[in-house]
């Protein structure tokens, strides 16, 4: 029994690994998160390119839910005891599905360590995916780091924006994650230092622009790349 996470990218089906389209294309059953199970979720939409729509399967999560943490493990509960019954029924491998990484702030690491507990004997592995922030830089046309800069990733649900004034003090390069709804706050911060955000990166309505003209909040995935001072080529070597 295997249960692979595989990261999907953020969106656009041929960013994914030959790695990872092996595994959806050869999985006996490719699970996929969702919010609502009558919605195809951006996870899923891209499975859809690479597996066989009757071998997926959704599972439901709060994945939005920053408060009640209770609620949060009771998805996990339920998802994990379907994978882990789907498992011991077939004894063959599953995928799930992750935007991104599955080690990059994924729902995947809760799920494997659910499905672990009531299966000990399942062995589990990842398929590393490109992140939001590395299709963010092709983008915008910006390197992501150079040099010996320090590259800080801050998750930004919460709109504590302590972290992301003591890395900019540093001089790192940025990213952030999850700041849709702190978007002014973030523009204030980062201000000067040329920094762009991006939404809906992969798909066909992606949208990228310099953070000082948002006007307003922005989807809850939306990515900041705020790139260090970069004064002369190759000045960071």
């Amino acid at each position: 029994m295997r249960l692979i996470g595989v990261g999907v990218g953020p969106g656009d089906p041929e960013l994914m690994t030959l790695k990872g389209v092996r595994a959806l294309a050869t999985a006996g059953r490719v699970f996929v998160p969702v919010l609502d199970p009558a919605d195809v979720g951006r996870a899923e939409a891209t499975v859809r390119a690479h597996a066989a729509h009757d071998r997926i399967e959704r599972l439901v999560f709060a994945l939005n839910e920053r408060e009640d943490a209770g609620r949060r493990e009771q998805y996990w509960d339920a998802a994990g005891r379907r994978v882990a019954d789907w498992l011991r029924e077939t004894g063959g491998t599953a995928a799930f599905a992750t935007i991104g990484d599955p080690n990059v702030y994924a729902t995947f690491g809760y799920l494997a360590e659910t499905v672990r507990a009531l299966v000990p004997s399942v062995e589990l592995e990842t398929v590393p995916g490109i992140t939001a922030m590395q299709a963010l830089a092709a983008a915008a046309g910006r390197p992501l780091v150079e040099g010996g800069e320090e590259l800080v990733l801050l998750p930004m649900a919460r709109g504590d924006l302590g972290a992301l004034h003591e890395a900019l003090a540093r001089d790192a390069t940025v990213v952030v994650y999850k700041g849709g709804r702190h978007m002014a706050a973030i523009a204030e911060a980062a201000a000067g230092r040329g920094a762009v955000v991006g939404s809906h990166l992969g798909l066909p309505d992606e949208k990228v622009q310099p953070l000082d003209a948002v006007d307003g909040p922005l989807p809850y995935l939306a990515t900041v790349l705020i790139p260090a001072v970069r004064e002369r080529r190759g000045g960071k070597l």
